[in-house]
């Protein structure tokens, strides 16, 4: 074995360690804890997960498709802009935007007084209104923030099908409403579902959102069943459900990849517009892109910088510093340690000469499809027995080594580096296809050893898709909540942690500036995105 495959492999196996843990774990003997949660609310939590994901998928589909349509085929006014703004929603966290709508619809919110005011009603009693805090609520909150998965998506199929086929349909007496559900969708079925599968992935793995509004799903009773019993048997138990629903998702997102390959024909990107809209038709697909637009991004950045303005002296607090400097602390040291992982393991990839040379990178991105809290378990269980045989170890002696691992920040730390590995693996993987084999054999002639050519010749090459990489690793850190709130050590907060606080106090006001810098710092992968698209387009 050289040492290229020794290394690659040893980040494989260490990064695929938690999973296996997790895995043995759930499979081991009957937990009381699991069994008492088995016969009361368990599948309480099941059917909320279910239906909560049906939900947001429903509510998805309904935002995207028409706003993915009008991207792709039709020229309306503002145009250019909504196709790069209506990805902004990327960057506000959940449970930002969903205090933010529980304190406008609430009973004491101004919505409603307002509407009292306007109609003189007197008590609840006189009027109907929804309840924000429920499943449904949750559903919108949640589907406001991921829309733009299945948006960006379905405009790429789209704009990769021929036009010539719709305008087949259109001469055979098809309307264009028409021409999309029998035509276009069909076509892009395989994108869509794979998107769809991303968005239940997510949607599983929101913990935030679902803890305020006390809607109980699989996410939350992990995190309830390790802090309220700390049982991790039953913890990982209820993990292995989830993992049960991710490998389903993952399923149909891989048979929706090997569908797309069937029906799609064309590969280049069609930049015309297919339909030109004009007078009423035209404002009103304005009008939708504003109305989804406002609602999912700007409404609350809004009131977060209306918040950031009047509390300004409480927000702007030493709290904040700190707070922010141990973000990017960890953030800094997760990225730098991913993107050197990434860049051993892809190398090994191309230098190697076995088949087997792709698993290490399989094995090292398997967390990536992990939620925040089964992640947190996952880590726990192989830190948590190093520690207690250690202990056993040094039990003889004076020394006590306590929770080296589990109970320091090297398990957040290693936590996020196994869920955010495969982000910087496909980045630098990517970058790596651009760089013509010849240019090793060049090296190799010139006297260059492995070492030298990764250094001398890939490395100079690499640095814009490294930068890609870290930066986008970079941002992930500091937005991850659950992973965060399990594992972090005594009295350490970030930012996240810090702002849901205060969401959960529904005090959001003072860490508002908090929740504007996480907003503001994950702005810049959706830029790098769109910058990515349009070169690839060009």
């Amino acid at each position: 074995m050289s040492r290229w495959q020794v290394t690659a492999w040893s980040i494989g196996l260490c990064l695929s360690t938690p999973l296996a843990f997790l895995i043995f774990e759930s499979l081991q003997g009957d937990s009381e804890v699991f069994s008492h949660l088995w016969d009361t609310v368990l599948w309480d939590y099941v059917s909320n997960t279910l239906l909560l994901i049906a939900g947001v998928l429903l509510l998805s589909c309904l935002i995207a498709l028409p706003l993915g349509w009008l991207a792709a085929y039709c020229q309306f006014p503002g145009k250019r802009f909504f196709e790069w703004a209506l990805m902004l929603p990327l960057a506000m966290p959940t449970y930002i935007i969903a205090y933010i709508y529980t304190d406008l619809l609430d009973y004491a919110g101004p919505v409603q007084v307002k509407l009292r005011t306007w109609f003189d009603w007197q008590s609840p009693n006189d009027y109907w209104f929804f309840d924000i805090r429920t499943l449904p609520g949750a559903a919108v909150m949640i589907a406001l923030v991921l829309y733009p998965y299945l948006y960006l998506i379905f405009k790429t199929a789209l704009r990769e099908q021929s036009f010539k086929l719709v305008q087949a349909s259109q001469l055979m007496g098809q309307s264009p409403i028409q021409s999309f559900f029998k035509v276009s969708l069909p076509m892009a079925r395989g994108a869509v579902v794979a998107a769809l599968a991303l968005i239940s992935m997510e949607t599983m793995a929101d913990f935030a959102t679902v803890h305020y509004f006390a809607v109980s799903t699989l996410t939350t009773a992990v995190y309830d069943t390790w802090l309220g019993y700390y049982s991790l048997t039953a913890a990982a138990k209820i993990s292995g459900i989830m993992l049960l629903f991710l490998f389903v998702a993952l399923a149909l997102e891989r048979a929706s990849r090997n569908s797309s390959v069937v029906h799609e024909r064309q590969t280049s990107i069609n930049e015309e517009a297919l339909y030109t809209l004009t007078g009423k038709p035209a404002w009103l697909a304005t009008g939708y892109c504003v109305l989804v637009l406002l609602l999912a991004f700007a409404l609350p950045v809004a009131v977060l910088l209306g918040y950031a303005i009047d509390y300004f002296e409480q927000a702007w607090s030493s709290e904040f510093f700190v707070y922010a400097w141990q973000s990017l602390k960890v953030a800094l040291w997760v990225s730098a340690v991913a993107v050197l992982m990434s860049l051993l393991v892809v190398f090994y990839q191309r230098i190697g000469a076995s088949r087997s040379k792709y698993v290490p990178g399989k094995f090292a991105s398997t967390g990536y499809a992990l939620p925040g809290t089964v992640l947190a378990i996952a880590v726990l269980l192989p830190l948590t027995l190093f520690d207690d045989k250690l202990n056993e170890w040094f039990a003889q002696s004076s020394y006590e080594p306590g929770l080296l691992l589990s109970g320091s920040i090297f398990a957040m730390i290693f936590a996020y580096i196994v869920r955010f590995y495969a982000i910087a693996h496909g980045a630098v993987e990517a970058s790596y296809v651009r760089i013509s084999p010849s240019l090793d054999m060049a090296s190799q002639s010139m006297g260059k050893n492995l070492m030298q050519t990764l250094s001398l010749v890939h490395f100079p090459m690499l640095r814009r898709g490294i930068l890609t990489a870290a930066l986008l690793v970079f941002i992930e850190c500091m937005k991850e909540l659950p992973a965060a709130l399990l594992l972090r050590p005594f009295n350490y907060e970030t930012l996240a942690t810090h702002v849901f606080q205060y969401v959960s106090d529904e005090q959001l006001e003072l860490a508002s500036i908090s929740a504007l810098f996480i907003v503001l710092v994950g702005l810049v992968p959706l830029y790098i995105v769109n910058r990515s698209m349009e070169q690839h387009n060009q």
